[in-house]
């Protein structure tokens, strides 16, 4: 396929639809925006450009999602000194609700953010594309170009890392008391 018949399919159009996807896991990964815009940016652009290499249409998340891991890679690369950025952006919510209900579900997401940006990097971007993008355990290891097992073994752990630091949000539950019937 060459590049005019993918530009006569609106596969530009699909590639700019996919953008806001694409940032959500880029900042997942970073937790800054300005570098998830920038890893964005560079995915869009690598994929525009290199779209004649993109041999099946179907595939045109996987593509994009393993351009965005590459462009990730090579930022982290670039700064040996990589640090999280604690600073996260609140969720907007619905205006019906009271500022004391916003406050409490706003520290909610906050501790989360913050349990999944402790996670390990392979385990962060495990977790993003299969909970929060959906993507198979094969789409994931071919995006990472990694095995099927090391997909699983990292969101077993992550999931159960997450779990683990965030049991005190957990509801407080006043058990039932079951009676031993003989």
């Amino acid at each position: 396929m060459n590049l005019l018949h993918l530009l006569g399919l609106g596969i530009g159009t699909q590639i700019k639809e996919r953008r806001d996807r694409l940032y959500r896991v880029a900042y997942a990964w970073s937790h800054d925006r300005a570098m998830a815009d920038d890893l964005v940016q560079e995915a869009l652009a690598r994929g525009l450009a290199r779209m004649h290499q993109l041999r099946d249409v179907a595939q045109l998340d996987s593509w994009l999602f393993k351009i965005l891991h590459n462009c990730w890679r090579d930022c982290l690369r670039c700064q040996k000194d990589f640090q999280d950025v604690e600073d996260m952006e609140d969720y907007l919510y619905a205006h019906d609700e009271t500022p004391e209900h916003i406050n409490s579900r706003n520290q909610v997401v906050d501790k989360v953010r913050a349990a999944v940006a402790l996670l390990p990097i392979g385990q962060r971007q495990v977790l993003t594309l299969v909970d929060l993008e959906e993507f198979s355990y094969n789409q994931v290891a071919d995006i990472l170009s990694i095995p099927v097992g090391t997909v699983m073994s990292r969101l077993c752990r992550g999931r159960q890392t997450l779990q683990n630091s965030l049991i005190d949000l957990a509801p407080v539950s006043k058990g039932i008391a079951l009676r031993i019937v003989k």
